[in-house]
């Protein structure tokens, strides 16, 4: 059974281009077309298709304004297509927040439609297979661990499609205090550095792009820049990033499983949690990870946007207990202080 789509675009030529590029894929139907918000509510209602590709900027009505309507009213799988610059990435990222499955980057500079488009047909089927929630309005603040105390445990997380809501929702119960904490987000390049920052906005821990040589210190977050490297942690006595050129693993760079293989190197306690995204990126190096004696978790299928990472990594035994998200930040605090404990005791 094919997958039908509806492409919600203001420009022709972005249009023919994104269906071009889905109608590669045989079990992908281009069901319409709609040129503005207006055109693209009737048309759902109308064709009522699996998953919508949404442009950012648009006359009428913005695409943030329609996709919260959308996920109010309607919810329904929704692809982003944004341009690749700062102000896209931070609208891109507010629609993410709103429920919004995936985003992937226009065709800008010399790169061609093929190639920007490259990943579009594993979204759009990752999408439609995605658990779409209705948006319900701005989540409550979330009362933090004051309990928790600085450990010597590091801290990493693995996650994709679906790990904006997923990776807000678990920061947002960090303290100050938290475990040294690095992240490795299927992302774009450009927008790495305004996630850090709106994750930095809800978290008690000092969130922040991460750079080459960062020194892993108690009460800081560490993303993973996306783009052309991969993010490693080294070291014996102190933990640094270390980020590194190297072909793409499992499709990605930065890969989630060199982040883990490479932790399970460090001579001090470990929890390593993977979460939403679609393919197997990070079950492997998760998998090592708890070989090597670390602590590991993984998010539960009715929680996960795409229960496919954690999925694999629970299947092949990298996985010691699955949690909902509702429960994963409080769980993660507790096991990065019992690893602590049973370090030092």
């Amino acid at each position: 059974m094919s997958i039908g789509v509806l492409v919600v675009d203001d420009s022709a030529t972005m249009r023919g281009l994104i269906a071009a590029a889905l109608k590669r894929d045989p079990d992908i139907e281009v069901l319409g077309f709609a040129n503005d918000p207006i055109e693209a509510r009737e048309q759902i209602k109308k064709l009522n298709p699996d998953v919508v590709t949404l442009d950012v900027e648009m006359p009428k009505m913005n695409g943030i304004e329609f996709l919260e309507k959308i996920m109010r009213l309607r919810p329904t799988p929704v692809v982003m297509v944004s341009t690749l610059t700062q102000a896209g990435a931070d609208v891109t990222l507010a629609a993410l927040e709103l429920g919004a499955v995936d985003c992937i980057g226009k065709p800008v500079g010399g790169v061609t439609a093929q190639e920007a488009f490259s990943e579009l047909t594993a979204k759009v089927k990752a999408a439609a297979r995605a658990r779409v929630k209705p948006y319900s309005g701005p989540a409550a603040p979330v009362e933090r661990d004051s309990d928790y105390r600085a450990s010597d445990c590091v801290l990493a997380i693995g996650s994709s499609t679906g790990g904006v809501e997923a990776l807000m929702t678990i920061l947002a119960t960090f303290p100050a205090t938290c475990p040294p904490t690095v992240i490795t987000q299927h992302m774009p390049a450009t927008f790495t550095k305004s996630f850090a920052a709106r994750l930095d906005k809800i978290s008690g821990a000092h969130v922040t792009e991460a750079k080459d040589g960062d020194r892993l210190v108690p009460g800081h977050v560490y993303l993973a820049p996306g783009g052309d490297l991969h993010m490693e942690v080294a070291g014996v006595s102190q933990p640094v990033i270390r980020l590194r050129a190297g072909e793409p693993v499992n499709g990605h760079r930065p890969s989630v499983d060199v982040l883990f293989e490479s932790m399970a190197k460090l001579h001090r306690p470990t929890v390593g949690v993977i979460l939403t995204g679609m393919g197997r990126d990070g079950a492997a190096g998760l998998l090592t990870m708890r070989q090597s004696g670390a602590r590991t978790l993984g998010q539960d299928e009715s929680s996960s946007v795409v229960y496919g990472m954690p999925r694999v990594a629970f299947e092949i035994g990298a996985v010691e207990r699955q949690y909902g998200l509702s429960r994963m930040g409080p769980a993660i605090l507790n096991l990065c202080s019992a690893a602590d404990h049973q370090r030092t005791a």
